[in-house]
């Protein structure tokens, strides 16, 4: 699929309003170029052929027709071994590999990729061949300092799967293939230890469970006006120092 461009017509701080060419979905990731640099954006909004567009980098520099590239992939998280003992941004950037290439002060249009592809892991596969699996099942595990990191099929992958092949114990890298699943019309599917979901697509199984039972906060005044239950949401708006924080502390012991 080729990539669609466009060019910036109105800058307000962080939200641009980009006109393009071509397709584009909101959600979707786009980089705009500012002084040799490319900064990341995501498309929160579609009119027509303008699409509004938030960076998450400061926008100094971004005038009208400052051009931006949309990647057609969605903001996505890459999930597998080595997540777990890294410290990473709000944009899965691991902040010690950052620090190494930029220094303590960190420059933006700055991204390192989150997890480590060159380094090998010591797998063990729980699977054998011919067992019937679904997206989320474990097909083996490795060991992430104390943690079991187990291995699941892609959540992307929905029906059922046969494994018709699984690796052998062993170290093997993130890009090395540890198992193949074939689906009911014969389709092998090769597996990695790594897969990349899209933040902002809610991840379960079966169905969401109603709330019911009452929440009580030990506040008379939430639990009289604005009463809470368990499983729920709820928000805290106000303005600075009204107590937002002190309030959402105590209702999460």
């Amino acid at each position: 699929m080729s990539q669609t461009t466009g060019s910036v017509s109105k800058a307000f701080g962080n939200l641009l309003h980009v006109v393009f060419e071509g397709d584009v979905r909101q959600g979707e990731v786009g980089f705009v170029e500012v002084q040799g640099l490319k900064l990341k954006a995501e498309v929160i909004e579609i009119a027509g052929r303008e699409a509004k567009v938030q960076v998450f980098e400061d926008t100094r520099g971004v005038k009208c027709g400052s051009q931006m590239t949309f990647t057609t992939h969605l903001l996505e998280a890459e999930l597998g071994p080595g997540l777990i003992s890294s410290i990473i941004d709000g944009l899965q950037n691991p902040l010690e590999k950052v620090a190494d290439a930029t220094g303590v002060f960190l420059t933006r249009g700055t991204y390192v990729a989150p997890l480590d592809h060159s380094k090998r892991w010591d797998f063990q596969p729980t699977a054998q061949i011919g067992d019937q699996v679904e997206r989320g099942d474990f097909l083996g595990f490795v060991m992430e300092g104390r943690f079991h990191h187990q291995i699941m099929v892609p959540f992307k992958m929905y029906g059922t799967y046969t494994v018709s092949w699984i690796a052998k114990p062993g170290n093997y890298t993130l890009d090395n293939v540890i198992a193949k699943l074939k689906s009911d019309k014969g389709i092998e599917h090769e597996i990695t230890m790594v897969q990349k979901w899209p933040v902002k697509l809610p991840l379960f199984k079966g169905t969401k469970v109603k709330a019911k039972k009452m929440m009580d906060t030990g506040l008379r005044t939430i639990d009289t006006m604005f009463p809470l239950v368990k499983g729920g949401t709820f928000c805290s708006p106000g303005p600075f120092g009204a107590g937002k924080t002190v309030m959402q502390h105590h209702l999460s012991k």
